[in-house]
C-alpha cells in the first residue's frame, strides 16, 4: 500500500474511533422522526413504492432521494436501531475525511497541510451535528458525492499538458458536449448525485472555478485573462444547468412544505444582518468551538443586532481586503476565503427557512475553505521561517488535541432529546420558546406528560406566536383527556397561520371528542385542502367517515375515495391505511374487498412485529360475517388510527 493511501486509512481509522460514542446516542425528536422513525416510507425499506415515493417526494421541504434511499436501506438492514444509522453515518464521516486529504494531496502535492486540512474537518467539533444527528445524512452523503465529483475534476483537469494550457497563450479547451476525459462525465455525475443528497451543494461550480484559479492554476493568478476566465466558465455549463434546476426544485419543494418564512414574516434587512452576524458567529466558532447548540434562535432584540452587524461587517470588510492584498503571492488564502464566503450563501438566511439564526450543520464542508487558508498560510510560514516549524507544528498538534477532546464532549449532548434540548436551553437565550417545545417533545415521548406541559406551557409563555408551541401544547391536552383546553390552542395556531393544515386537523379532531361532528368536518377539510397529500390526514378522515356511529357523519364513498387515495400515496404498504381502507370497503357493502385488504393489513402488521393486533383480527371476523366496523369519537381517550405529523 502505498503512503499516502495508508495516511488516508489511518485518518479514517482514528475518526471512526473519535465517533464511536454515537452508537450509545438514540434518535431524538427534532426531524428523526420525520426521516425515520415516523415515517412509514423510510420504515419500510426498500420497496418498488418506497423507491417511487422517494423520487417524487417532496417531505421534509426538500427533494433529496438519495437521503431517503440511504435512510431506506438502513432500515432494511437494520430496522429502527439507532445505533446502526448512527454508525453509518460516522462510517461515511470517516470516508469523506479521507477523501479531502487523497483531494488536498493530489492537487497540491503537500502531504502534511493536506493532512491538517483534512483532520481538522474530520475532528472539529462544529461537524458533530452533521455527524451524530441522523437527520443530516443528507450532510455526509452529499459531502461524499462533491469530494468524489471534485476528485475527478481534479484528474480532468491535470489531464491537460501544459502545452495545450500555456503553449499558445490561450485556452485550448474541447466544446462542452465533447469533452476527451471521461472524468469530466464522473464529475458531473457524482455532482447531480450530491444535489440529490442536498442541494446545498449548488455553489460547487463556483468552487470549482476556485480550484482552477488555485491550485490547478489554469487561471492566472498574476493578470486575469479574460479569455480563460470566458472558456473555464463555459467548460462548466452543465454544471451551472444542474445547479439552475436544484435551484428551482429546492424552492418548489421548500413553498411546498411552507418552510419559507415571507418578508412580512422576516424583512430583508434583517435578512441581510443576521447573514452578516452568521458569518461572524462562524468564524468565532471555528477559533473556540464551545457552547454549541442544535438550535440558535433568531435574535428579537433590535439594537443588538444592529450592533452585531456593523461589528462582522467590519470584520469580514477587513480581511477580505487583506486576502485580496495578498491574493497574488498567497491564493491559497483568497481561494480557500471565498469557499468559506460561497459555499454559506445557500443556507446563509437571505431566503430565509425555519426560524434558526444560523446552525452547526452548515458549515460541515464550507469551514474547509478556513481550513485551507490556515493550514496552507502555517506550511508558508513555515518554509519562510524555518525557525517557527517546530512551534507551528505543536500548535496543530495542540489544535487538533484540542478539537477531538471538544468533539468527545460535545457527542454527549447528543444522547438523547433530553440532554440535547437541556444543553440547548443551557447555552442559548431561547427568546422564541422553540427549545422548550422540542425538551417538552421529548419528554412526552418518554411519557413523562406533566413535565412535557410544563414545557410547552413555558414554550406559549416566552413566545405567545410560537406555532409549533400552541400546536404541540394543544396536542398534548388532547392526549391528556383535556379537550376543551386544547381548543383554545389551537384556534391561537389557526389565527397565527391560517393555512395551518395541522392546526386545523388537531381543532377537528377536538371537535370531534366534543361533539361537534359538523364542525369538525369542516376543519378537516380545511386541512385536506392545505395538505391534499398529506395521508395521515387522509386515512383519518376516512376512518370517520367509515366507522363513526353517528349515521349523519358517515359516507361510505367518501370515505373510500380518501383510503385509496392514502393507500396510494404510502404503496400499499402500511397496515393502519390498509385498515381504514377495509373499513371503507364494508362501510360501501363491498365485504369481499374489506376482508382482502384488511387480511394483508393483519400480515404486514404480523411480519413488522406491530402490537395490538386484536382490533385487526376483530374487524376481520365483523367483515366475514357481512357486517361494518362502528365507533364512537367522542370518547376522551379517543386517538387517530394513525397520528397526525406534528
Amino acid at each position: 500500500m502505498s503512503r499516502p493511501r495508508l495516511i488516508a486509512l489511518l485518518l479514517a481509522f482514528t475518526t471512526l474511533l473519535a465517533y464511536l460514542p454515537v452508537v450509545r446516542c438514540d434518535f431524538v425528536n427534532f426531524d428523526d422522526q420525520v426521516y425515520v422513525t415516523e415515517n412509514p416510507q423510510v420504515r419500510s425499506g426498500v420497496t418498488w413504492g418506497s423507491l417511487h415515493w422517494a423520487f417524487t417526494s417532496f417531505d421534509g421541504a426538500n427533494w433529496h432521494p438519495l437521503t431517503w434511499l440511504s435512510h431506506m436501506l438502513d432500515c432494511e438492514l437494520f430496522g429502527l436501531n439507532p445505533a446502526a444509522h448512527h454508525l453509518v453515518n460516522a462510517l461515511i464521516h470517516s470516508v469523506n475525511a479521507a477523501l479531502l486529504f487523497m483531494l488536498l494531496l493530489r492537487l497540491t502535492r503537500l502531504a502534511w497541510p493536506s493532512l491538517l486540512v483534512a483532520a481538522l474537518f474530520a475532528w472539529h467539533p462544529l461537524h458533530v451535528e452533521s455527524v451524530a444527528w441522523i437527520s443530516e445524512r443528507k450532510d455526509v452523503l452529499s459531502t461524499f458525492f462533491a469530494l468524489l465529483a471534485f476528485l475527478s475534476y481534479a484528474r480532468y483537469a491535470q489531464s491537460k499538458t501544459s502545452d495545450q494550457w500555456q503553449g499558445t497563450g490561450g485556452v485550448s479547451l474541447p466544446p462542452v458536449t465533447r469533452h476527451p476525459s471521461r472524468d469530466y462525465w464522473f464529475a458531473l455525475l457524482f455532482f447531480a448525485l450530491g444535489l440529490m443528497a442536498k442541494p446545498m451543494l449548488v455553489t460547487v461550480p463556483f468552487v470549482l472555478l476556485l480550484l482552477d484559479y488555485w491550485p490547478l492554476a489554469r487561471i492566472q493568478n498574476s493578470k486575469f485573462k479574460i479569455q480563460n476566465v470566458k472558456a473555464l466558465v463555459v467548460e462548466k455549463t452543465p454544471f451551472f444547468l444542474l445547479t439552475a434546476v436544484s435551484c428551482v426544485v429546492t424552492f418548489l419543494a421548500q413553498r411546498h412544505g411552507a418552510a419559507v418564512m415571507t418578508l412580512e414574516q422576516f424583512s430583508f434587512d434583517l435578512r441581510l444582518e443576521n447573514a452578516l452576524i452568521a458569518y461572524g458567529e462562524y468564524l468565532l466558532a471555528m477559533v473556540w468551538p464551545v457552547n454549541l447548540a442544535i438550535l440558535y434562535p433568531l435574535p428579537n432584540h433590535r439594537h443588538w443586532i444592529d450592533a452585531a452587524a456593523a461589528s462582522a461587517t467590519a470584520a469580514l470588510f477587513l480581511i477580505s481586503w487583506l486576502i485580496w492584498r495578498a491574493r497574488h503571492r498567497c491564493p491559497y488564502l483568497a481561494a480557500g476565503w471565498l469557499w468559506f464566503l460561497g459555499m454559506l450563501v445557500p443556507v446563509i438566511g437571505l431566503v430565509k427557512v425555519g426560524s434558526m439564526a444560523f446552525a452547526d450543520r452548515y458549515t460541515y464542508l464550507s469551514l474547509t475553505g478556513i481550513f485551507i487558508a490556515i493550514a496552507f498560510g502555517g506550511h508558508e510560514l513555515a518554509a519562510r521561517f524555518p525557525s517557527l516549524k517546530k512551534f507551528l507544528a505543536a500548535a496543530a498538534v495542540a489544535a487538533l488535541i484540542a478539537c477531538v477532546v471538544l468533539t468527545e464532549r460535545q457527542l454527549q449532548f447528543w444522547r438523547n432529546s433530553e440532554t440535547l434540548f437541556r444543553r440547548d436551553l443551557a447555552v442559548t437565550q431561547d427568546d422564541t420558546g422553540s427549545a422548550h417545545v422540542n425538551l417538552g417533545a421529548a419528554l412526552e415521548v418518554s411519557g413523562r406528560m406533566e413535565e412535557a406541559l410544563a414545557e410547552y406551557h413555558e414554550a406559549a409563555r416566552l413566545a405567545d406566536d410560537n406555532i409549533n408551541a400552541q400546536s404541540d401544547l394543544a396536542n398534548l391536552l388532547l392526549k391528556m383527556g383535556r379537550p376543551a383546553e386544547a381548543l383554545r390552542h389551537f384556534r391561537r395556531a389557526i389565527a397565527l397561520d391560517p393555512r395551518a393544515a395541522s392546526a386545523h386537523f388537531g381543532l377537528g379532531t377536538t371537535l370531534l371528542q366534543l361533539g361537534q361532528d359538523a364542525a369538525a368536518m369542516d376543519e378537516f377539510r380545511t386541512a385536506l385542502r392545505f395538505a391534499p397529500d398529506n395521508f395521515q390526514f387522509l386515512a383519518y378522515v376516512a376512518h370517520v367517515l367509515a366507522a363513526s356511529d353517528n349515521p349523519e357523519m358517515r359516507s361510505g364513498q367518501m370515505a373510500l375515495v380518501l383510503a385509496i387515495k392514502a393507500n396510494n400515496l404510502t404503496g400499499g404498504a402500511q397496515p393502519p391505511v390498509l385498515d381504514v381502507l377495509g373499513m371503507a370497503c364494508a362501510e360501501t357493502g363491498d365485504f369481499t374487498n374489506a376482508q382482502e385488504v384488511t387480511q394483508q393489513a393483519l400480515n404486514l402488521a404480523t411480519r413488522a412485529q406491530l402490537k395490538k393486533l386484536e382490533p385487526l383480527e376483530q374487524r376481520l371476523q365483523l367483515y366475514r360475517n357481512h357486517q361494518p366496523w362502528r365507533e364512537s369519537f367522542r370518547a376522551t381517550n379517543a386517538t387517530p388510527v394513525v397520528a397526525p405529523n406534528r
